[in-house]
């Protein structure tokens, strides 16, 4: 019997055992379904949960037809309230300037949506998910509907527009209590009165209907509470609104009857359709117009970004009768005539300061830059500069002839506002998804209009050059060279692949060692060259593409740091500007073991994707598979690689040169902390003011940098020779000549040697050279066959020969303003300075002669 319930004992527990197992198998699989369950009542909740609804408050024009006018002792400023047009009187020469051009509206080459464009002072375009962009101007979409607002202060005028297809005000009451209603159906006849019966629903509230919402209904509508009301039905359409205006207006009902009723309406109508709010400010600055869009003021629905922004775009346009022409910032400058009937040719554009490398892109055709942010217009005997002070890195200067849409030619700027990002979703969609930043930053544009009284682009650029002057103080100061300044970029080392142990990997392959630049600035010194600034390049952490700047380690094979401090002695005891060449924006070939990481150093995309940068091939303009990618650097870890090439520039009592800074303007939108393409460029401009101390040298020559640095580089004195254009001529120059070193690329590497000679003598550039030691033939098989020509030995006699015939006759005009500049005939230049000296240039290849002077084909002629 014991044994029977020992037995009847064991198996009751092996049975309380399996339960035990059974139940605690169950455990993972519940815990496992809870969570799904959790997580699906949550995501089914957030689904439903009520998406805040995005209001845009609608402006309304309350005003009359009376003139607004601004006026000080130069200028006067009068704008219509009507369409928010205005002129520009300037009081010394009774110039008018118009912000639309007159007359537009009866443009008979002008299809109706390029008239509404003309005569509007704002145009905007919207984007969606699908980057599909549609174009809305401040005429048809705001100013028609009555849907904006003039603010008038004592140094101001502000028009905050509204723009979209909105419902337009209609001056019928939303809601009528009992009374008014009986009094204004009173007054109208039986037909009138049965109309307006049926537009207008009574709501009683303890009789509502099975489908009204109590709730809803007194939130719209809280007089309810206490009486009864008539409520203007949500669906009544445009057409009928205005028949009832008419019937109201027949009554009495007036526009304060109006105000007064819509206080018992708090319901907020809002559709899905695109809606936005922009504002422009008007200020008079002496004898300077000043406009301003705050970007605070621009609203729009999230699913519709504001993707660019014109202001003023036809502020001076020029008609077909009229004679001038457009200054666009092509290279040192460049014309467009008036109607100069090249009207097949593409609409001239350019980026200023180029392509912003935290967009991705996936093909390069051309890249377009514009390093200083002017245009103008000159028409009869007067002018106007626009400068874009605040804002610029988002612009993009426009121009176009009349006879393609309309019979006007004009110059605008277009500002990108809302940047995004294309991802390819094709396995999933039929389209590409664009991704639009978040949040647009605490910034402006702003504008500032200078009217000169000449047609001269001479007297226009020296205006601008006035305007730099007032801004820079101090930091522009006329130079006291008499001596051609000199660049001499020496290449110290490339990368190249070699072999080792059958794996190829990058070696830096030397060029010219430190001890051999020593020498040859020895020799070109004693040879004549004087004023001669040295740019070191490919000297430290690989070549030159450098690896990032976390530790500059020198290249060995060129020398010791005892070797480079020899040379930075000797470029000083000679008195030559040596610079260390740095690239401090992008990472080449670097990894961890270079102190790079690529996931917290470098900037990133719209998307938050590491910016990833690639090549592109010149023949098909995709990118370049071959070769590897690089990144583009976190601003802040920029700045740390910036500050570290001048701290050991100024260890070695040398300048520092920036490859990348000064030229290239970059966002970042990291998630952390994002740098808007604005901020990026002050920062950079802050950093070029804080080394005082240091001589510093940059490529292109960005204007907001220039004032800052001692010689500039690789400058675009001719820019792309764009076939609508029909002159180019040396604006920018005329406006810094002889307060700044510049000098455009190496002459003996460009392509054209004889041409960028020319240039540089008509523009006023200094001269720029090429060197290396070693032979041409150690870059075969290398990606640096543009330094083919730099040879030493092979150049050495091209570049003394060149620099002292280039500095006996022209070195006493780089410590001179330039003055005059004309374009004598389609070869040949004329550019005069300070004391009267007079350089012609002749692109032709026939001799010129005027009066006694005869220059040479392909050559130039100084007479002082």
């Amino acid at each position: 019997m014991k044994k029977e319930k020992h037995v009847n004992i064991e198996k009751q527990t092996e049975r309380n055992n399996k339960i035990k197992e059974f139940l605690k198998s169950l455990i993972f699989p519940v815990i496992l379904t809870a969570i799904i369950l959790t997580g699906v009542f949550v995501v089914i909740n957030y689904q439903n949960a009520p998406v805040e609804e995005e209001i845009i408050e609608i402006h309304a024009f309350a005003g009359d037809d009376k003139p607004i006018v601004m006026e000080n002792d130069a200028i006067k400023f009068t704008m219509d309230p009507t369409s928010t047009q205005f002129s520009v009187e300037v009081k010394d020469s009774h110039k008018i300037w118009y912000s639309n051009p007159e007359g537009a509206e009866n443009d008979s080459s002008a299809l109706p949506e390029e008239k509404n464009k003309l005569q509007s002072p704002l145009l905007i375009s919207y984007a969606v998910e699908t980057g599909l962009e549609t174009s809305f101007n401040a005429y048809e979409q705001s100013i028609l509907n009555g849907i904006y607002e003039i603010e008038q202060g004592d140094d101001y005028i502000r028009v905050n527009y509204s723009l979209g297809n909105v419902e337009k005000e209609y001056v019928i009451p939303p809601v009528l209590t009992v009374d008014n209603y009986k009094k204004w159906t009173s007054g109208m006849d039986n037909k009138d009165s049965d109309t307006v019966s049926q537009y207008y629903k009574k709501y009683d509230i303890n009789k509502l209907g099975k489908k009204d919402n109590k709730e809803e209904l007194l939130e719209n509508y809280p007089e309810l509470a206490n009486q009864v009301l008539y409520v203007l039905r949500s669906n009544t359409k445009e057409q009928m609104r205005k028949k009832l205006q008419g019937i109201f207006e027949g009554v009495g009902y007036t526009y304060e009857d109006y105000v007064a009723d819509k206080e018992f309406d708090f319901s907020e109508r809002s559709s899905d359709k695109p809606i936005f709010n922009a504002s422009i400010i008007y200020r008079l600055d002496g004898d300077d117009l000043v406009v301003e869009v705050p970007f605070d003021s621009l609203e729009y629905k999230k699913d519709y970004p504001i993707y660019t922004l014109t202001p003023l775009p036809y502020f001076g346009a020029g008609g077909k009768s009229d004679e001038g022409y457009l200054f666009v910032p092509e290279g040192g400058g460049s014309l467009i005539n008036f109607n100069n009937g090249k009207t097949s040719q593409a609409t001239y554009y350019a980026n200023v300061y180029g392509w912003d490398m935290c967009l991705s892109r996936d093909a390069v055709v051309h890249n377009t830059r514009a390093y200083y942010g002017v245009y103008g217009v000159a028409s009869g005997d007067d002018s106007f500069i626009c400068i874009l002070e605040d804002g610029r890195t988002y612009a993009s200067i426009q121009a176009d002839i009349a006879g393609k849409n309309h019979s006007y030619n004009f110059v605008n700027a277009i500002y990108s506002i809302s940047q995004r990002e294309q991802y390819d979703v094709g396995d999933i969609a039929n389209s590409d998804i664009y991704k639009y930043i978040e949040k647009l930053p605490q910034e402006s544009i702003v504008q500032r209009y200078s009217f000169v009284s000449s047609n001269s682009y001479v007297d226009m650029a020296k205006d601008y050059g006035d305007y730099l002057k007032d801004k820079y103080g101090d930091y522009l100061k006329l130079n006291t060279d008499s001596n051609v300044p000199v660049n001499i970029e020496v290449i110290g080392a490339i990368d190249k692949i070699k072999q080792i142990v059958g794996v190829p990997v990058r070696r830096p392959l030397k060029l010219t060692t430190f001890k051999e630049t020593a020498s040859i600035l020895s020799t070109l010194h004693d040879e004549g060259l004087s004023n001669m600034s040295v740019k070191l390049l490919g000297w430290c952490n690989g070549g030159v593409r450098q690896q990032i700047l976390k530790s500059i380690k020198l290249n060995s094979s060129l020398g010791s740091k005892k070797d480079l401090k020899n040379l930075c002695d000797t470029a000083n005891s000679l008195g030559i500007n040596l610079y260390l060449n740095g690239i401090t924006q992008y990472a080449f070939d670097s990894n961890l073991l270079d102190g790079f990481f690529s996931y917290t150093d470098a900037a990133k995309f719209i998307s938050k994707e590491r910016a990833q940068l690639m090549e592109y091939s010149r023949t098909t303009y995709s990118e370049r598979d071959d070769l590897d990618p690089y990144y583009l650097l976190h601003t802040e870890v920029a700045a740390k690689m910036s500050d570290n090439l001048v701290k050991y520039a100024q260890d070695l009592g040398v300048g520092a040169a920036f490859e990348n800074d000064g030229r290239d303007v970059s966002s970042d939108f990291y998630k952390k902390k994002s740098y808007s393409r604005e901020a990026v460029s002050r920062l950079h401009e802050d950093r070029f003011k804080s080394l005082d101390s240091t001589k510093v040298m940059i490529n292109m020559g960005n204007d907001y940098a220039i004032p800052y640095v001692d010689f500039v580089t690789g400058m675009d004195l001719r820019g792309s020779e764009y076939t609508i254009i029909d002159e180019c001529v040396p604006f920018y120059q005329l406006a810094i000549h002889g307060y700044i070193d510049y000098a455009g690329r190496p002459l003996n590497i460009c392509g054209n040697a004889e041409d960028a000679l020319l240039y540089s003598a008509e523009y006023g550039a200094g001269l720029s050279f090429s060197i290396m030691k070693e032979s041409a033939f150690a870059l075969q098989k290398t990606l640096y066959t543009e330094y083919y020509g730099s040879n030493f030995d092979s150049c050495h006699q091209y570049i003394v020969d060149t620099y002292n015939r280039y500095n006996s006759e022209l070195g006493h005009t780089f410590c001179q303003e330039m003055t005059g500049h004309d374009n004598l005939t389609e070869t040949v230049s004329l550019t005069e300075y300070e004391d009267g000296t007079k350089v012609y240039v002749n692109y032709g290849y026939e001799d010129y002669t005027e009066g006694s002077v005869t220059v040479p084909a392909r050559d130039y002629k100084v007479v002082r």
